[in-house]
């Protein structure tokens, strides 16, 4: 089997091409290595792939003419997974051509290649929870710790409206519907994931992507400035702490992918909603009070509030019960249990 990961180096990329060199699969991956922690994963990467299993090449994937080569030398592939790409919101803002170029572009590019040069090949395509925009018109509920959607007691299913919101937003946006009508309009095996949180091991998180690890991180701060006696600096939030999204641990994303693949014949073409679903949803407020007890911070961790960012969401939580039943999937890493791994996790990087 020949599989081609883009950003392979990445957080999730890294994390799917881990599981796919332990299966033996001969595996190429594009990654131009720009994010904080790309190098390691490489790095990692290389260390347990067998010799001549993998081959990384560091092009960008709105780079037509080196897409097409990889695709050439080693192709035809049977599985080419799309998760590189600009991923931040607030960096879509301030570059949004960029932002285009890397995620529409590129996107595009990925497809036309494999559809040149491995039409058989199963295509996924990791989108976002951002191409329903910022859930305005939703019904809310507030209590002490978080917002709540009364009418969507399993969460937002994939029949939500498409409402493409900030640069990133209509990028991502953009490649999703290229993927699904590939299938309809050339018979490509694509399957669209429109992801909630993730998080795991692998993930270096920075201020604006990341949110669950780089929590883990600040909250590691402050435990261990009151530990040296030290002044303990607070931290920022956007909002007012009671935003929730479902998160899922990439343990259980990784298992996804893989059933995905298996079953692509019978899911060709369909778009799934993918999060953690509400058992495992967190406000920030949770997460805080989660993390002041694992990491037995007494008093809490210390923050302020900014304004809300653009084109936020109150709610996020993904309504999983369609890819429940059409690819037996249902998370395994509670939200707890996941948590404590992301502070051992983040702990070592620290």
């Amino acid at each position: 089997m020949r599989a081609l990961v883009t950003g392979g180096c990445g957080f999730l990329g890294a994390n799917l091409s881990a599981a796919l060199l332990h299966r033996g699969v001969e595996l190429c991956v594009v990654d131009a290595l720009l994010r904080a922690g790309s190098r390691s994963n490489l790095q990692w990467l290389e260390q347990q792939a067998a010799p001549g299993q993998l081959h990384h090449y560091a092009n960008r994937v709105e780079d037509g003419e080196g897409v097409v080569e990889v695709f050439r030398r080693h192709g035809p592939f049977d599985w080419v997974a799309h998760l590189g790409g600009q991923v931040a919101m607030t960096t879509s803002l301030a570059d949004p051509r960029l932002d285009f170029a890397t995620n529409a572009v590129g996107s595009f590019t990925i497809l036309e290649a494999a559809r040149a040069f491995s039409p058989n090949a199963v295509l996924t395509f990791s989108s976002t929870n951002k191409v329903y925009g910022d859930l305005g018109h939703v019904r809310y509920a507030e209590t002490a710790t978080r917002y709540t959607a009364p009418d969507h007691p399993y969460g937002f299913d994939e029949s939500l409206p498409l409402d493409f919101a900030s640069p990133y937003g209509c990028s991502k946006g953009a490649a999703d519907q290229y993927f699904r009508d590939w299938f309809r309009s050339f018979g490509m095996r694509t399957i669209v994931f429109r992801h909630s949180s993730i998080y795991g091991g692998r993930q270096f998180s920075t201020y604006d992507q990341g949110w669950v690890g780089w929590f883990c991180a600040k909250a590691i701060e402050q435990k261990r400035a009151a530990e040296r006696g030290e002044a303990v600096e607070s931290f920022e939030i956007s909002g007012t702490g009671k935003q929730v999204r479902d998160v899922l641990h990439a343990e259980d994303l990784v298992r996804l992918y893989l059933n995905a693949f298996e079953r692509a014949d019978a899911v060709a073409g369909e778009v799934f909603n993918v999060g953690g679903g509400p058992d495992n949803s967190l406000s920030l407020i949770e997460l805080f009070a989660m993390l002041s007890e694992i990491l037995r911070i007494e008093g809490g961790l210390r923050y302020s509030r900014l304004a809300r960012r653009h084109s936020d969401q109150d709610v996020f939580v993904a309504d999983i019960r369609k890819a429940n039943r059409l690819l037996g999937f249902s998370p395994e890493v509670s939200a707890r249990d996941g948590i404590e791994e992301m502070v051992r996790w983040v702990g070592g990087l620290r």
